[in-house]
């Protein structure tokens, strides 16, 4: 575990195990590294190097006030890379981790060798004129923000607990929660107005390295639809489906783990 220097005054918290090819896995709004403890497990088993950056804002890393545009998250990723010394890795990103995978994949692709995006359009969160999938963040920024700054524990909770395929285990949502919580409401806000307002659109002929789409059958966050036409438009990719929601990971882990690991080793 380390603290890492990404700017002035803002440190990011890093785990970093393991030793062989890299893989660098970002996690989604309010999670940090505990999210891919099996996954970090099994593939430096296999022999891989695993770092698992938590974003500014969340878990352990510090929570600045400012500084949750795309363009600085991305670059605190790839500032802990260079202070890694990491030149090639494949990234997997979860949710709003899975936008800040991908930007940065179109920013670095002498670095990212393969994007992996679990329960992520990657390039919208939100409706738009050319994104016609999911809710206009005209209408979905306000609601999240309200929910925020009246009762943030009850609407983080709840929106846990909707993410899920089927009623899960108050234990699993429990321990999500005792991360989510770690995330100050500036922050949160913020996250929120970057993860529904964020266009990378114009960065899909960047992204030429070989992608992987991971989607639950019964995600209520991410469009189906988008994953579909995102992959429509990219040069390499492929998207599997698992039966469960927005954590795959979680609910269906041994498959989870077989496409991850094949993806990677093919």
């Amino acid at each position: 575990m380390a603290m890492i220097n990404v700017e002035d005054q803002v440190r990011v918290h890093v785990q970093d195990l393991g030793s062989g090819p890299a893989v660098v896995f970002i996690s989604g709004f309010g999670l940090d590294h505990q999210l891919w403890d099996r996954q970090v497990r099994v593939l430096t088993d296999a022999g891989f190097r695993t770092i698992c950056i938590t974003q500014r804002g969340h878990g352990h890393s510090d929570h600045p006030l400012h500084g949750y545009d795309i363009d600085r998250l991305t670059a605190d990723v790839l500032g802990v890379l260079k202070t890694l010394g990491v030149e090639s890795t494949a990234i997997a990103g979860h949710s709003f981790g899975g936008q800040v995978a991908f930007h940065t994949a179109a920013l670095a692709p002498q670095l990212v060798s393969r994007l992996v995006l679990v329960g992520s359009n990657a390039v919208r969160a939100s409706r738009s004129a050319e994104f016609p999938f999911g809710a206009p963040p005209e209408d979905t920024v306000p609601q999240m923000v309200k929910a925020e700054e009246t009762d943030r524990i009850a609407a983080r909770y709840r929106l846990i607990q909707d993410n899920f395929a089927t009623e899960p285990d108050p234990r699993v949502v429990d321990w999500l929660m005792s991360t989510w919580m770690r995330m100050p409401s500036w922050s949160a806000i913020a996250c929120y107005h970057t993860l529904l307002r964020t266009d990378l659109i114009a960065e899909i002929p960047l992204v030429r390295q070989p992608v992987l789409q991971i989607n639950g059958t019964a995600d209520r966050v991410h469009s189906a639809r988008g994953s579909h036409w995102l992959q429509s438009k990219l040069s390499d990719s492929t998207i599997v489906e698992l039966d469960c929601g927005h954590f795959p990971m979680l609910e269906s882990p041994d498959e989870f783990d077989k496409t991850l690991a094949a993806f990677l080793t093919g």
